[in-house]
């Protein structure tokens, strides 16, 4: 009945959709409430929200991927100011629109674009939120380390995922070429390609297991805090050695006309 209390604003929002965020409105409609995941993604941040810190005042936040907005609003009712960013500009349509309805537009912006635009940024976050893309890449490695460049306290990361990888094998201080076999071990590191489609989407290309996430993300310069739920890692930044082939890429991609 909810869905019912307000005929015109969901008439607004249908006119806004389809909605992937079921986002629960201050009059109690809500805008995909049929949602075929069920209360999509309020049911994900029921699990992770926990690990993310309650008073955020004087943080800056990126949502990367934001798609309608739901974790940018989460982080900014925690006091964050945040930055909102997606490729598509009818989730940010959707986004901006809800963004008022929820009296949030002064603490969050949203601006199209996706991660690999990061190549040409400077500017550093406190908190990144990084759900929900990265299986989506082409690119996955750079963007990884584009989000490091990117994140100064803490990240929250996501990807769809392989069977496997758990527990972790000890990655070795260096291999032989005859030593492959160990790369068969169902703990081993493994980033599966999708070369057609996974459920009906052709830019789902990838499914790393456990292991591989996690190795990926030291590499680009994170340590695994915690996993406070199925497929999502929390992050804090360490230090990284220099990446020069980054800052070759930097350089073209800034490098005047």
């Amino acid at each position: 009945m909810s869905a019912l209390i307000n005929p015109r604003r969901n008439e607004e929002a249908a006119a806004l959709g389809p909605w992937f965020h079921n986002l629960h409105l201050p009059d109690g409609s809500q805008t995909a409430p049929e949602h075929f995941l069920g209360d999509f993604p309020s049911f994900k941040w029921s699990s992770v929200s926990r690990a993310v810190p309650q008073d955020m005042r004087g943080w800056t936040a990126l949502d990367i991927g934001c798609n309608a907005g739901f974790y940018s609003f989460e982080m900014a009712r925690r006091g964050a100011r945040v930055v909102g960013l997606d490729v598509d500009a009818r989730y940010l349509r959707q986004a901006n629109w809800a963004a008022q309805r929820l009296g949030l537009s002064d603490s969050v912006e949203f601006r199209q674009g996706q991660v690999h635009d990061l190549i040409t940024w400077d500017s550093q976050f406190d908190f990144v939120w990084f759900t929900g893309v990265f299986y989506h890449l082409r690119y996955p490695a750079l963007a990884l380390d584009l989000v490091r460049r990117a994140t100064r306290k803490l990240l929250m990361f996501q990807s769809l995922t392989m069977p496997g990888g758990e527990p972790a094998v000890p990655p070795p201080a260096d291999m032989r070429l005859d030593d492959r076999d160990l790369m068969l071990a169902d703990a081993w590191p493994k980033l599966a390609f999708i070369e057609n489609s996974l459920e009906r989407d052709a830019t789902n290309w990838w499914a790393p297991n456990a292991a591989c996430v996690e190795a990926l993300l030291r590499t680009a310069g994170f340590r695994v805090l915690s996993r406070p739920e199925h497929e999502f890692w929390m992050c804090e930044p360490v230090a990284t050695p220099p990446n020069p082939e980054l800052d070759r890429l930097r350089s073209l991609a800034t490098r005047p006309p």
